[in-house]
């Protein structure tokens, strides 16, 4: 769907803008902090709950902190807005039809999931629970990754996330 190209250019645009980030992306930090989980549900709501204390704990230093990772169940999305805070948390559905991002795959994920050697993998082997009421509701199969983080970067600004 495009989420860590999003998120990179959205963190190199406040980087220009003099604001300080962390980026927590869900296929990293699979390779080292949460290597030890799968991906069954038990697993990705443990993922959620971890990402959603970490990022908490980033926030609470003064940085904007960019998570970038699929999220399937509304209630674990829920739960990370309660952890991180309603005033802090925005959640951005990039939304793309899975065959969009079946012919994108730029990590051959799906390429891996329809092969089986990536058993339950969202939109293919796994159900995706989409957002009811986003904050903001990214359709990337109509716009490009440029107007997505503008669209973001204006909302951090309604919102008072983002000064200037």
């Amino acid at each position: 769907a495009g989420k860590s190209t999003i998120c990179d250019l959205l963190d190199r645009r406040l980087h220009a803008l003099g604001r300080h980030t962390m980026v927590l992306d869900g296929d990293n930090l699979r390779h080292g902090f949460n290597a030890d989980l799968g991906f069954t549900a038990a697993d990705r709501v443990e993922n959620m709950r971890r990402l959603s204390h970490v990022a908490r704990l980033f926030t609470d230093a003064g940085l904007i902190t960019l998570v970038s990772l699929i999220s399937p169940y509304a209630a674990e999305r829920q739960r990370a807005r309660e952890v991180i805070g309603e005033d802090r948390f925005v959640e951005v559905f990039v939304d793309a039809p899975v065959e969009v991002c079946m012919s994108r795959d730029p990590k051959g994920h799906y390429a891996r999931a329809v092969s089986g050697s990536l058993t339950n993998f969202t939109g293919v082997s796994s159900n995706y629970e989409p957002p009811h009421s986003p904050d903001i509701h990214l359709r990337t199969d109509r716009i490009g990754a440029e107007e997505a983080v503008d669209m973001i970067l204006q909302s951090m600004r309604d919102r008072k996330l983002l000064l200037s």
